[in-house]
């Protein structure tokens, strides 16, 4: 039996959006493979009386999320206060040893995913940007996620 479709990829995303503090902005030059824009987002969760937060290590993707990361650089570098709204894609868990420290030797965790999307950015409480609403808002939401009939 054929079907045209077959050949067709077919993808499951998992979004992860929340509001969180850019830590760590860096460019990763591994051995094999080109460099990316890296940064670890401090995510908040819980109580606003009693914040918690998680830390998910990202690689930045998509030219529009790389300018925006770039730009908050040397905000990162002078210890401001960079909170952005965000979109993580396909978060998964790292395991690791510990290699030095007090934890040498024993096994450790980090989330990871791709920082997908920015939707605002705060630095030190100012708002010094907010992204656009799409127009073509029968393919998407302001936040770019599909919307499906369950």
């Amino acid at each position: 039996m054929s079907n045209a479709q077959s050949n067709e990829a077919k993808y499951f995303d998992l979004h992860t959006t929340g509001i969180g503090y850019l830590n760590r902005i860096r460019e990763v030059k591994p051995r094999k493979g080109s460099p990316f824009m890296a940064t670890t987002i401090a995510a908040l969760r819980g109580s606003s009386d009693d914040v918690e937060y998680t830390y998910i290590d990202c690689n930045v993707v998509g030219a529009e999320a790389e300018k925006l990361v770039r730009r908050c650089i040397e905000a990162v570098d002078a210890d401001k206060k960079v909170l952005v709204s965000f979109r993580i894609g396909d978060i998964w868990a790292d395991a690791f040893t510990y290699e030095k420290g007090e934890k040498q030797g024993q096994p450790g965790a980090s989330l990871k995913g791709r920082l997908l999307f920015i939707g605002w950015i705060k630095v030190d409480g100012e708002t010094v940007y907010e992204a656009k609403p799409k127009d073509n808002a029968s393919d998407s939401d302001q936040s770019g996620e599909k919307r499906k009939a369950s």
